[in-house]
């Protein structure tokens, strides 16, 4: 190919501008479009820097003209030529609408087949088929420049960090499976009979055995796996900005993500961020939002009734505060929902998180209406209108049950009716601190506590007496930082003390023997100089698909999974040749499916 072996490309074809008019430029890129003017033939050529025209004239080269019949769309194109002004045909459209390129020699590079869908932005192709030719999907525009945009941000990270002074390390991805949080990826040992290595949810342990090492500020943009149900902003692999620092408490770790944080969306965005962020101890952001990542660009606070219906006429309030349980209630704005869409819409949002029902009121004409209003005396009634605010026309929906039922329900109602009632703004970053989260919780179906965090996480100073009376009110030096309702990140203080672990593990259930065998090089390395250390890990892709202002995490993944954790283009999971098996030491009592059904996942 004279193209590649004397010919060199110049330009990226959204480079080209009026300053490079008589330039003798080289250009390659896919054929975007194609239009025949009759004499003359225009192509578009785009790379994913953008597009330039190209023309083609039949009174300057018959043969070039001939040639340039012969593309189509996605064609695999070279071309040198002058550049030369439009005239009176400038495209403002277009980066490059003031100019075009007169081809003086072209090559076709490779042919293309008919794409399975149009190479453009505004196609309304299903996301199934899309995925199954990611290839051609991620030539679209819009996702080449989400993926500029990620390589943005990774660059701002680490410059960042590096300019604080860190230290970029690497983390083993075959490691040994962990007993706490979600289910791990296991991979089969074939020189360890049945054993198996874990791939990492986290680099957790491995960067606090760097602080004990010396490293003192660590980071690593690290790919973790989690075999857990998918979400919109989940996926089984993803990539995490990982910290962690000695010597520091945890405002030393704030100032730092704050800082970082900034940079990355000046050097990204062109925006400034205000710092410090807001801080919301745990129990404030459950109480006033219903949710620990509370989304601060609305209202619409959460309100508790209990003590004002405890004892009305309305035998669910009554009978669930008498059983311990709490009502709460939130403001709808304006009204003017009907009964059917509570009904059918709404009731189908709390029920989700386990609410039996959700009763409502309307404030008209100065007085509640609606389906319970009249187990309300005028004295209630008054303290409802007051405590939640009730303007004319305004309606209110309360939820009755035990403490976190009210909250999760009422949390997920919140951001519904912003959204019905177009009340989130764009193109606004509300971020946040939540702290001071409860250490441990209560695991009904397993029988004992279970780390909030992670069982490395240090309990408050002040709490830690508390771990021999009365372990669920010991709270833990954790944080989470939040923007417009996602967890963009979680951290805390870790543990230091080898005395404070060991008691962390005996109150989540192990025992010494098996504390040792999880977590003896752990528990070993606290024993020979740990200083205080924490840290925080953020999650990139989250952190992008808010830049880019999409609420899909796929569509800022070069390659990802489906909601069903496979690949429609590889179609994995698959199923392997049976000699591996036999390799691995893995003996199927049920032979797995053939990887036919793969696709259909």
């Amino acid at each position: 190919m004279e193209f590649l072996k004397d010919l060199r490309r110049t330009h990226r074809n959204g480079e080209l501008s009026a300053a490079e008019i008589g330039q003798e430029v080289v250009l390659m890129g896919w054929v975007n479009a194609r239009r025949d003017h009759g004499g003359c033939i225009f192509i578009d050529l785009r790379d994913r820097e953008g597009i330039t025209q190209i023309r083609f004239d039949s009174t300057i080269d018959e043969a070039m003209y001939e040639m340039a019949g012969q593309l189509r769309n996605e064609f695999v194109l070279a071309v040198s030529g002058l550049v030369e002004s439009r005239g009176d045909n400038i495209n403002p459209k277009m980066k490059t609408g003031e100019i075009e390129v007169l081809a003086k020699k072209a090559e076709i590079m490779n042919a293309a087949q008919m794409p399975p869908f149009h190479i453009r932005d505004d196609i309304e192709t299903s996301e199934e088929l899309r995925l199954k030719y990611r290839f051609l999907d991620l030539r679209r525009p819009q996702l080449q420049k989400v993926l500029m945009l990620r390589s943005q941000v990774n660059r701002a990270v680490r410059e960042a960090l590096l300019d604080e002074a860190f230290i970029e390390l690497e983390t083993p991805i075959l490691t040994k499976a962990t007993p706490e949080g979600a289910r791990d990826y296991l991979v089969p040992s074939r020189v360890h009979p049945s054993a198996f290595y874990a791939l990492p949810q986290s680099p957790q342990l491995f960067k606090q055995l760097f602080m004990v090492a010396g490293y003192d500020r660590y980071f690593q943009l690290c790919r973790c796996f989690r075999d857990e149900d998918l979400r919109a902003d989940r996926q089984p692999e993803f990539t995490q900005i990982d910290i962690e620092m000695a010597f520091v408490d945890q405002e030393d770790v704030f100032a730092l993500v704050e800082s970082m944080l900034t940079r990355v969306f000046k050097e990204v965005k062109g925006i400034e961020i205000e710092t410090p962020f807001l801080r919301m101890p745990y129990q404030e952001a459950m109480d006033r939002y219903g949710s620990d990542k509370p989304d601060l660009r609305f209202d619409l606070e959460l309100k508790d009734l209990t003590d004002i219906v405890k004892d009305s006429g309305f035998g669910v309030f009554k009978n669930t505060v008498a059983n311990g349980g709490v009502v709460k209630a939130i403001r709808y704005p304006g009204g003017g929902l009907s009964r059917s869409k509570i009904d059918k819409e709404l009731a189908g949002v709390v029920k989700v998180y386990g609410a039996k029902g959700l009763a409502w009121v309307k404030y008209e004409d100065g007085v509640l209406g609606g389906p319970i209003a009249k187990f309300f005396d005028a004295s209630e009634a008054s303290s409802i209108v007051d405590h939640l605010g009730l303007s004319e026309g305004d309606q209110a929906f309360f939820i009755a049950d035990q403490q976190s039922v009210a909250w999760h329900g009422l949390g997920a109602l919140r951001v519904h009716l912003a959204k019905l009632a177009d009340l989130i703004p764009d193109d606004t970053y509300a971020f946040c601190w939540v702290t001071d989260f409860p250490a441990l919780e209560f695991d009904e179906d397993e029988g004992r506590y279970v780390a909030m965090h992670h069982p490395f996480t240090s309990p408050r100073p002040e709490d830690i007496p508390l771990m021999d009376t009365d372990p669920a009110a010991v709270h833990s030096v954790a944080y989470d930082v939040v923007l417009n309702g996602y967890e963009l990140g979680g951290g805390s203080i870790r543990i230091h003390d080898r005395a404070v672990q060991e008691k962390v593990f005996e109150l989540l259930g192990m025992s010494e023997e098996e504390s040792q065998y999880k977590f003896g090089f752990l528990l070993d390395a606290l024993s020979y100089g740990t200083p205080p250390h924490g840290g925080i890990a953020l999650g990139m892709d989250r952190l992008v698909m808010l830049l880019a202002g999409t609420d899909n995490i796929r569509d800022v993944i070069a390659y990802p999974k489906t909601t069903k954790a496979s690949c429609l283009m590889t179609r994995a999971p698959a199923t392997v040749d049976p000699r591996q098996w036999v390799e691995t030491h893995i003996d199927f009592r049920h032979p797995p499916q053939s990887s036919d059904d793969t696709e259909s996942r």
